[in-house]
């Protein structure tokens, strides 16, 4: 058995969302992602897992190629393999809760317009050329 209070576990930081792992659990993981205002995941897709997010407090917007979904306390979120998503937090601070489980957890990163600074890995380029 695995126990957390979330407002523990919960850590900022103003130049980037955090996302910590709380457990490794059976092919998959238990994670806390914390939010600044306004700050926006990349644009990715997890090919071999499931992701799921549920909104504790805060909330923003979820978006993917077949349109958004507002994201408020209470509201979870379920990406199936491969469905590209995009994450943009809204004007408070946003706690979410996620779990992934599959084969393999490891991202694939589309674009990240928000981010001036990010460049594509070579990797993430020829996933996205298939």
């Amino acid at each position: 058995m695995h126990v957390f209070k979330l407002h523990d576990e919960q850590e900022f930081d103003s130049s980037h969302h955090v996302e910590k792992i709380l457990a490794e659990i059976a092919g998959g993981d238990v994670t806390i992602a914390c939010w600044e205002p306004q700050q926006v995941s990349p644009n990715h897709c997890h090919p071999d897992a499931t992701e799921i997010y549920f909104c504790f407090e805060g909330g923003g917007v979820m978006n993917t190629p077949e349109g958004s979904v507002e994201v408020v306390p209470g509201a979870f979120v379920v990406h199936p393999p491969g469905e590209l998503h995009e994450y943009v937090n809204g004007t408070e601070r946003t706690l979410l809760f996620r779990v992934r489980y599959g084969t393999d957890m490891a991202a694939r990163v589309k674009d990240w317009p928000s981010n001036k600074k990010w460049e594509p890995a070579n990797e993430d380029v020829a996933y996205f050329r298939k």
